[in-house]
């Protein structure tokens, strides 16, 4: 069965950086599109950043372009998210998830996913 486990998350200062990482396994991770979705207390979860299958092609929420990066490992079956320059509304569970493989919907949508990780806490003090 496909299994998620997300690490790296935080208490930091806001400014800083944290780099998050998301271990897949049960699949077979080259074939999949990857993502990040948040979701802070009392908010829906929204979409932080996707990379493609073979880590060509990104994108982002605009609340976080510039300072966000994803890439992803094949070889590791990993994806990870950089994040500098972080902000306290940037506090949030994040949360990895896999595309599901013939999707033809939007990236920045979560129905298009089929497998989520349990999540990491992030959490950015001013």
């Amino acid at each position: 069965q496909v299994q998620l486990v997300e690490s790296g998350g935080g208490l930091v200062q806001a400014g800083n950086s944290l780099r998050l990482s998301c271990a897949a396994s049960g699949l077979t991770f080259s074939l999949y599109a990857m993502g990040w979705f948040r979701q802070a207390p009392g908010k829906e979860r929204e979409f932080v950043a996707a990379i493609i299958r073979g880590g060509g092609g990104t994108y982002y929420a605009d609340s976080v372009k510039g300072r966000f990066t994803i890439s992803r490992d094949n070889a590791k079956n990993t994806v990870y998210l950089q994040m500098n320059s972080l902000k306290p509304e940037d506090t949030a569970v994040y949360y990895c998830a896999v595309k599901k493989r013939y999707s033809s919907g939007s990236y920045y949508d979560g129905n298009e996913y089929g497998y989520w990780g349990q999540g990491t806490q992030v959490t950015v003090s001013s």
